[in-house]
């Protein structure tokens, strides 16, 4: 899965939220929006190739006031379809620069 994956999936309009990305992103006042927006600029910053049912990602990005959003993403290749998992707004104590966690 890459980048590119997500974003050709945001883009058509592809996309599944489940109900846990739904919670998070309300309990951390996001707009589906911004997290496209993050996702769209974003980077991977960790891969779950062996995730399943699809394989995921992490993805690193900035919403539209600049502040940092991860979002996971899983992608069914054969469809084109992927499914936004969860999405917070990262802990500064646990992450380095936003991409890297903190051992």
């Amino acid at each position: 899965m890459t980048i590119e994956d997500i974003i050709e999936s945001i883009r058509k309009g592809k996309i599944r939220i489940t109900d846990h990305a739904d919670e998070e992103a309300h309990n951390d006042g996001l707009t589906f929006d911004e997290i496209f927006m993050s996702a769209l600029n974003g980077v991977i910053i960790e891969s779950y190739p062996d995730d399943s049912p699809y394989p995921s990602c992490l993805i690193y990005g900035r919403n539209f006031r600049n502040e940092p959003i991860h979002s996971v993403w899983s992608c069914n290749k054969a469809t084109g379809a992927c499914a936004l998992i969860t999405v917070y707004r990262p802990d500064p104590k646990r992450w380095v620069e936003w991409k890297r966690r903190k051992k």
